[in-house]
């Protein structure tokens, strides 16, 4: 088009709206609500192997080098600035378990990734005193599995952050095949903590 050309053009197409076009939809044969992903095998095993890369990447916790140790052998473990008086309630089973974790015929593997997940999840959620079921096997069998299981809850708690502290557990939760453990407060709960004492007070200079 020439100069003139294309400014009457212009002036020609003022005020044209153009068409509206009807939205694209990708038609698939699956019927309503079918999810796909639980009928094909690839697309299942496909996001399992990513779960299991994120877990990965995200937990810590190693089982090399871990040693059985005897069912009835009583764990005790306490982290430098834990109170003595908070600790022995803790032993005592004084402080009710908000949450529970059974570990139970699990292999190491998946009690590596629950116990990480367990305590991540207990601390996100402002949990303080939770118990850890390893247990102490009535079988030759069923002790040497719990022998191994007791060996790593006792490695891996101590490697994880939020553990404060734990101890064996009294006869009514488990005894010597459970640990009362207790987790630092999360930085929510301190936050509420300080919002709650700071309530009326004044500031120093206000008089």
């Amino acid at each position: 088009m020439s100069g003139n050309d294309d400014r009457v053009f212009r002036e020609q197409m003022a005020g044209v709206k153009p068409l509206k076009r009807e939205p694209r939809v990708s038609r698939r044969r699956d019927t309503p609500g079918h999810d796909r992903s639980r009928s094909d095998p690839s697309i299942q095993r496909r996001r399992e192997a990513a779960l299991g890369r994120e877990d990965v990447e995200r937990n810590t916790l190693s089982d090399n080098g871990i040693e059985p140790l005897d069912p009835w052998y009583v764990l005790s473990f306490k982290r430098p600035g834990v109170q003595h008086g908070v600790f022995r309630k803790l032993k005592q089973g004084r402080y009710e378990p908000q949450g529970q974790l059974d570990l139970h015929r699990m292999t190491v593997e998946r009690a590596r990734h629950e116990i990480f997940e367990f305590v991540r999840d207990c601390y996100a959620m402002g949990l303080r005193s939770v118990l850890v079921i390893h247990g102490k096997g009535v079988t030759d069998q069923q002790r040497e599995r719990s022998s191994i299981l007791k060996g790593c809850a006792d490695r891996w708690l101590r490697d994880l952050d939020p553990v404060q502290a734990f101890h064996s557990a009294q006869p009514r939760h488990g005894g010597t095949g459970a640990l009362y453990v207790m987790l630092r407060k999360s930085e929510e709960q301190k936050r509420r903590t300080r919002d709650r004492f700071s309530k009326g007070r004044l500031p120093p200079d206000s008089d």
